[in-house]
Order: C-alpha cells, then sequence, then structure tokens
C-alpha cells in the first residue's frame, strides 16, 4: 500500500495521502512522495490540474509529532533533524505553488499547522462543511512559525494571527469567508464539487493556464506599476501561441477551437 496514491483520468491527476492511521501527517515518508510526485507533475503535460485529498478521517494532522520527537535522539539534540525536515516541507509547499497546473485541495475532518499549510499552499480548496482549520502548535508550545507564512498570504493578518495565538478552530464557512478556501459544501458532494473544478480546468488550454498561474503569483510580489509592465509583456506573448491564434478564431466563428 502506497502512502500517497496516484490516479489520473481525464488530464486530472488525484493525489491521495493514504497514513490514516495517522491522520496523514506530513512524516518524512509521506514528504519525500509528495516531493517525487511533484517532480514527475511539473514536466507532464499530459495532466492539467491536480486533486490533493486524503485518506480516513482528517485531511492532514500536520508534522507527525511521533517522529519528530524521536529525531531528538541525536548529539545534536535533533537541531540538524528538524533543519532538513523544514527544508523539505517547504520544497513541497513551494512545489505545488510552482507547479504548471492548478493544484486543488479536497478537505475533509481536520486541517491542522502544516496541514492547514498545505491548504494554503493550494492554489484552490474546497472542504466539507464540518472541516476544521487551524494553526494549533502553540497549544504544545510550538509557533507554528512556517504554517504562517501559507496562512497570511491567504487570509487578513490579524485573523491569521488570531490563530496562530489562540490555538483555536476555524469552521469550513468562515475559513470561506476568510478566503483559505474557496467554498464549504456537504461531505457527500465533496468529491463532486472538487472533480467539477478540476474538469472544468484541465479543459481549458494547458499553454495559457501555466502562462497565467506563473504570472498570478509573480505578479502578487510586485508594485503595481512594475505588475502591469510584466503582466503585459506576458498577455503579448500569450497572443503569440498558434493555439491562442486557434482560440480566437473559433470564437470569432462561434465555434470550439480546435488545439492539439
Amino acid at each position: 500500500m502506497s502512502i500517497l496514491e496516484r490516479h489520473d483520468k481525464n488530464a486530472v491527476a488525484h493525489l491521495k495521502m493514504n497514513a490514516p492511521e495517522r491522520l496523514n501527517a506530513l512524516s518524512d515518508e509521506m514528504l519525500a512522495a509528495l516531493q517525487a510526485q511533484i517532480d514527475a507533475l511539473k514536466d507532464d503535460s499530459s495532466i492539467k490540474a491536480v486533486i490533493l485529498s486524503g485518506n480516513g478521517k482528517a485531511f492532514c494532522a500536520g508534522h507527525d509529532i511521533r517522529q519528530m520527537t524521536a529525531g531528538r535522539a541525536t548529539e545534536d539534540k535533533g537541531q540538524s533533524y528538524f533543519e532538513g525536515l523544514f527544508a523539505r516541507c517547504t520544497s513541497v509547499m513551494l512545489g505545488l505553488q510552482h507547479l504548471p497546473q492548478p493544484v486543488i485541495a479536497q478537505v475533509h475532518g481536520i486541517a491542522t499547522a502544516a496541514g492547514c499549510q498545505l491548504v494554503a499552499s493550494c492554489d484552490l480548496a474546497i472542504a466539507t462543511d464540518d472541516c476544521r482549520f487551524g494553526v494549533n502548535g502553540v497549544n504544545i508550545g510550538l509557533f507554528c512559525s512556517t504554517p504562517m507564512v501559507a496562512l497570511s498570504r491567504n487570509i487578513p493578518r490579524k485573523h491569521a494571527f488570531e490563530l496562530l495565538t489562540t490555538g483555536e478552530f476555524m469552521s469550513a464557512p468562515r475559513a470561506a469567508e476568510l478566503g483559505l478556501i474557496n467554498r464549504s459544501v456537504p461531505a457527500d458532494q465533496l468529491e463532486t464539487e472538487t472533480r467539477a473544478m478540476a474538469d472544468t480546468i484541465a479543459s481549458k488550454l494547458g499553454a495559457a493556464v501555466k502562462v497565467g498561474k506563473e504570472a498570478y503569483y509573480q505578479q502578487l510580489e510586485m508594485p503595481i506599476e512594475e505588475a502591469y509592465a510584466y503582466t503585459s509583456e506576458v498577455i503579448v506573448t500569450n497572443l503569440m501561441q498558434p493555439d491562442t491564434v486557434e482560440g480566437m478564431q473559433a470564437f470569432i466563428e462561434k465555434r470550439r477551437p480546435d488545439w492539439e
């Protein structure tokens, strides 16, 4: 049984974390499996959208605390292990954002600490109405410093800081209201809703979505004048692509574009 399953259908790759007995914690093994799939997907032009979900009762409960504690059994009391762990975790989180395909988190149960960070690092997210989100490390004396990076780029500052300092959970409807997820749905509709979003994205011109996703994150970090200059170059380059020419001509002729 693989710790991370992958199933491809109609240009959509579905990655399912499969360690339900540990609530799909981001163990060394899970991080390695996620990184391997990220590395495989970044050059896979046949895949146009990615779904990330978890098997069992929860999406992801964050880092594997038992494994982290075992990592202290070294001469430096785990410092080197922890440095490596968070470097690998950061690589996974950034890797999701850097993928050319949009990544949709399909969330249920709980998404806590690094699990909440995983949701925030995906481009899109749909959750069940009863799902709960938290960055609860402060409850055990460990401030969620790295999850904070992704969380604070998804929701307003004071709301993020409240979650980080109180260790309390946030409901899915509230998470949608603040922007951590796109929307919440009844549990029996989660897979259908997520799949519908993925299929819609996969029906678009992959090259255009790839360019657009990269530009989206790049321009967010720029002053507005620089962002307009950068995206003007991007859109002109996009306009020169043969498939875009075909798409525009198809629109004029009221037909479906002939994209290979």
